[in-house]
């Protein structure tokens, strides 16, 4: 089998909901797919210590995060029925309410898609190189242990 080059995942600032609903246009003549599984990570405007939460600042080593994305998908790809799989997570500033991660699993059936979106989640918590800075109100921050 031929080395996939990894697919590019990141996008700056917050993705928008043009871009999700354009990436979902996109299956409308996949006739084949009876399912897809969407996950949201979106920013929180948490109160911490009684300061609010106004966005998260997003940094990594580019990459070495592409490479554990692409295992990630590589893996799962190899474990569920799927038709396609998309990740995106963004970097640098995303304001709250802004979404920062997008998963987008398609199959034949449900079942697949739902749980390969599921554990593709809980693996980019787990094993993804990005980190969150928490920027306050009042323009101070600390970083985020679990960013997803």
């Amino acid at each position: 089998m031929t080395e996939k080059k990894p697919k590019k995942v990141f996008v700056n600032g917050g993705i928008s909901p043009d871009f999700i609903a354009q990436s979902i246009a996109k299956h409308a003549n996949k006739k084949e797919i009876g399912a897809h599984s969407i996950f949201l990570g979106q920013v929180r405007n948490d109160l911490i210590e009684n300061k609010k939460v106004v966005a998260i600042d997003y940094s990594t080593y580019e990459s070495m995060a592409e490479l554990s994305f692409h295992a990630i998908r590589e893996e799962v790809i190899q474990s569920y029925d799927l038709t396609c799989m998309h990740i995106y997570h963004s970097l640098g500033l995303v304001q709250a309410g802004e979404i920062s991660l997008f998963v987008f699993t398609s199959s034949v059936h449900r079942k697949a898609a739902v749980k390969a979106c599921e554990e593709i989640v809980e693996r980019i918590k787990k094993a993804v190189p990005v980190w969150g800075k928490e920027i306050f109100e009042d323009e101070t921050h600390r970083w985020k242990e679990n960013i997803v």
